[in-house]
This record gives C-alpha cells, sequence and structure tokens, in this order.
C-alpha cells in the first residue's frame, strides 16, 4: 500500500512526518515523527511504524506489512530544510518568486497558494534536471 507522508515544520520549528489526512488509507492508527532535521524526523516516523507492528504482533492483532511510504514537503519545510544549500536569493533565481515572499513561506506567515506551489515544485524538477546533465572536462 502507498501512503504519502506529509513532513511539516510545527511551531517549535522541529520537522514533523504526519501521513497525509485528506487520503483515506483506511488505517485504523496515525503514525507520527520529529525530529532537528528532516533525516531524524523520518527515522523518528519509521521507529513509529515499528512500534505500533511490535504492539499490533504483541496483542495478536494483524498488522500491514506492505507499505510504501513517500515522504512529501509542505512550503515551509521544503524551504527550511534546504535553506543552508539553496539561498532565498537563489531560489528567486530558479522559482521567480521573490525573496520576501518565499521568505514569509519559510516563516510561515503566508501559505502558498496550491498554483504557487506547483509552479515552485516545477522549477525545482526543471532546475535538478539540469543539474543531472552537467558533465565536467
Amino acid at each position: 500500500m502507498k501512503i504519502d507522508v506529509i513532513i511539516e515544520t510545527g511551531p517549535d520549528k522541529r520537522f514533523e512526518a504526519v501521513i497525509d489526512s485528506e487520503k483515506e488509507y483506511g488505517l485504523p492508527f496515525g503514525l507520527l515523527g520529529e525530529g532537528n532535521s528532516v533525516q531524524e524526523c523520518i527515522e523518528d516516523f519509521y521507529e513509529s511504524a515499528a512500534e505500533m507492528k511490535a504492539l499490533y504482533t504483541a496483542e495478536g492483532k494483524e498488522f500491514p506489512d506492505d507499505w510504501e511510504f513517500t515522504f512529501k514537503y509542505d512550503a515551509a519545510s521544503f524551504l527550511a530544510h534546504y535553506s543552508d544549500m539553496l539561498s532565498l536569493s537563489g531560489l528567486e533565481k530558479i522559482t521567480g518568486i521573490n525573496q520576501r515572499q518565499l521568505s514569509h513561506y519559510l516563516n510561515g506567515v503566508k501559505k502558498p497558494r496550491p498554483e504557487t506551489i506547483k509552479k515552485i515544485e516545477t522549477a525545482i524538477h526543471r532546475f535538478a534536471n539540469e543539474l543531472s546533465q552537467v558533465n565536467f572536462v
């Protein structure tokens, strides 16, 4: 079963990973991961899943083993995670969205519209594709 997991930044600026609440997976429980980095957050999420499996096993309940998690970022968590690698100035050049607006998204002052999210995602994918074509001599 493919399950989308959203990586968000919490009020304390830590990262959180939660199962996408907009989709119905039929799970009788939730899973949560938290951490100071995206990697810690994802590891904690997997630990949460392992703990839930152990609980179900101990109680003699059937637990699904065919999970495939896909981790997705909200705009704020993406910007926070990559802020030490991609400056807002650089992201402005890549996405065409001004730094001030990106800063608002990063700090949770504003939430981007779906069209803006798509614009950012498309620009990032285009940039990544461009980088993947780089060859040195």
